[in-house]
């Protein structure tokens, strides 16, 4: 589209048109018969491409086709589809997609991210909570660019997990969707404490070292691998806050903290040094000795002398053993022993005052 140049003789000046000067005696422009079709025929292209059928008598419909055409391409275009069961999306179902899983399993698979659909958004969003799996997923070899740090080429698929959690997508026209804006941006495999026994949308999981499929959470298989913290299942004993290979092949474990304390690495500071990520550690031993012949505040029994001083009895409480001072046996069978005057060795392990959360780790 440009100025008719290829007819010299319509007057253009300087490339323009002019208007006729009567005075100066130099004629107006004339319009070519070739351009007045050809901007004509610009305009009817952009009607009809808005959805637009062409009339001489609306002025109004360059306008009404431009806005439809932008809104065709925006993510905040007014299309909401609506599904509750699997399915490939069209082009003309992208915008708002509210999906339903509370029937069962749902694959919601994108369409091709190629030259033909070019660029366009789409957003996905959960409006169920009933923990049937929601899989998000590309077409053919086409790749959704989340979690970049882990895989470079990004994912085949992603996962919805929770009511209310959305991802919003755009697609570049090379086989590509990229992650815009999403409801928990949230690291993958940082581990929280939460105020609800239920799942919160966004990509969380209870932390308890269940047991995955590879091929389900492929960027958490990449996150554990990556981490410096994954370990033999085999060897989880004592490292239970590792990750572990599962079977080898096909599954992988998540860390356990469940009825744990969590602890900050040491990493070179020498306070808790030794020291591996993901490792257990019991409790510290308390010492004192009690009760002469049962003669003190407290008895010389086990039980009223570990609840006179505070203690819960029901961490690890035991009587340091392999004295050799001559005194009595106590409790009979043992060699736990008092000294000579009859004063027992108590020991126990503590912990602070707590309240205990629910532990939660996030998936994805």
């Amino acid at each position: 589209m440009d100025y008719p140049k290829s007819v010299p003789s319509v007057g253009l000046v300087d490339g323009r048109f002019v208007d006729e000067n009567p005075v100066a005696g130099t004629p107006g422009s004339l319009i070519p018969a070739v351009w007045g079709n050809s901007v004509t025929q610009e305009i009817l292209s952009v009607i009809t491409g808005g959805g637009l059928e062409a009339s001489e008598a609306d002025n109004g419909q360059l306008f009404k086709a431009i806005q439809a055409i932008v809104g065709g391409a925006s993510p905040m275009r007014s299309v909401i589809t609506r599904l509750a069961a699997t399915k490939t999306l069209s082009e003309q179902e992208l915008g708002l997609v509210l999906i339903d899983g509370s029937p069962g399993a749902v694959t919601l698979t994108l369409p091709p991210a190629n030259a033909a659909l070019a660029v366009r958004d789409v957003i996905v969003r959960r409006v169920d909570n009933s923990g049937s799996r929601m899989v998000i997923q590309a077409a053919g070899t086409d790749r959704i660019r989340f979690h970049t740090h882990l895989s470079p080429n990004g994912y085949a698929f992603f996962v919805l997990m929770g009511s209310g959690d959305w991802w919003h997508l755009r697609s570049d026209g090379a086989g590509n969707w990229w992650p815009v804006g999403r409801y928990d941006n949230t690291p993958v495999g940082r581990p929280f404490f939460d105020t609800t026994i239920a799942l919160s949308p966004g990509g969380y999981g209870a932390l308890n070292g269940a047991v995955m499929k590879r091929a389900e959470w492929p960027w958490l298989w990449d996150h554990a691998q990556q981490s410096g913290m994954l370990g033999s299942e085999a060897l989880r004993a004592g490292t239970e806050g590792k990750w572990t290979t599962g079977d080898g092949a096909t599954t992988f474990r998540g860390p356990e903290g469940r009825g744990e304390f969590l602890r900050v690495l040491d990493e070179g500071r020498g306070v808790d040094s030794g020291r591996v990520m993901g490792t257990f550690q019991p409790g510290s031993t308390h010492s004192f000795a009690l009760g002469a012949n049962g003669g003190g505040a407290v008895g010389s029994r086990w039980s009223d002398s570990l609840i006179g001083f505070g203690a819960d009895t029901r961490e690890e409480a035991q009587h340091v053993s392999g004295l050799v001072n001559g005194g009595p046996t106590f409790p009979a069978g043992t060699n736990y022993q008092m000294d000579p005057g009859a004063t027992l060795l108590y020991t126990f392990k503590s912990r602070p005052r707590n309240i205990a959360y629910p532990g939660r780790i996030k998936l994805i």
